[in-house]
């Protein structure tokens, strides 16, 4: 890997999320809903479900509203549907952007998501049109602080539940593994108590672009502010180097 820690834009993220905690459990809350309706209401049978709920913990969502939106999905047959839908794009100098929604309205989303690009001075472009600079890896960030355990010892669980890669950061651990076998190693690591500042399947840029222009870096924390205060957006993958 890079060396390319983004831990210290975990937290900046989660420091944003803490005034706003609505939007974050709004975007787990849908992806319960999700999970659920596929997968079902038992998250030892569930692995979709198991991770959502590993998500929701690391955002310190308390354990009774998670299984509220389990019990809510699984019993209300009639409860809103998402659907998935994933745009890309650019945003100034090129930058490439990856925006997931889930929406019960996907004209509104588009519409949305659209604005924010053009607001910023990007546009939105046709599938796989920058996805392909993008790797879809398992990404789990250990905050040093939090974790006791000698960083050998918790490569050898890592690698030994299957994880592809290992790096030792200046202020955390970062752990890449291919979408497959993202659950398995998380799980290796929650059972050894190990707390996970943030645990996902991401997208990873396979290179960065650096922003110089003041003007840029306005419009691209534009667009940037402005999905991320989009309800129906899931997540945003971009290769700015921040």
């Amino acid at each position: 890997m890079s060396g390319h820690s983004k831990f210290a834009n975990i937290k900046h993220k989660k420091e944003k999320n803490d005034a706003a905690k609505g939007k974050i459990f709004t975007i787990i809350g849908r992806e319960i809903a999700v999970a659920v309706k596929e997968g079902g209401a038992d998250p030892a049978n569930n692995s979709k479900l198991r991770d959502v709920i590993a998500k929701a913990k690391a955002n310190n969502m308390p354990n009774d509203t998670i299984e509220r939106g389990i019990k809510k999905a699984a019993g209300d047959a009639n409860s809103v549907n998402y659907v998935s839908i994933t745009y890309e794009g650019y945003g100034p100098s090129g930058t490439a952007i990856i925006v997931n929604a889930l929406t019960d309205n996907k004209n509104r989303t588009a519409s949305n998501v659209r604005n924010a690009f053009t607001k910023g001075g990007g546009n939105v472009g046709t599938t796989g049109c920058v996805s392909f600079m993008f790797d879809e890896k398992g990404q789990i960030i250990i905050d040093k602080e939090e974790c006791d355990m000698d960083a050998d010892d918790l490569m050898m669980i890592a690698l030994d539940a299957g994880a592809e890669d290992f790096s030792d950061e200046e202020d955390s651990f970062e752990i890449i593994t291919t979408p497959d076998d993202f659950t398995a190693v998380r799980e290796a690591l929650e059972k050894e108590n190990i707390p996970m500042a943030s645990a996902e399947v991401t997208m990873i840029p396979q290179n960065y672009v650096e922003l110089t222009n003041e003007d840029d870096i306005k419009k691209m924390n534009r667009i940037l502010d402005m999905l991320d205060e989009d309800d129906d957006v899931q997540s945003v993958y971009h290769n700015w180097d921040e």
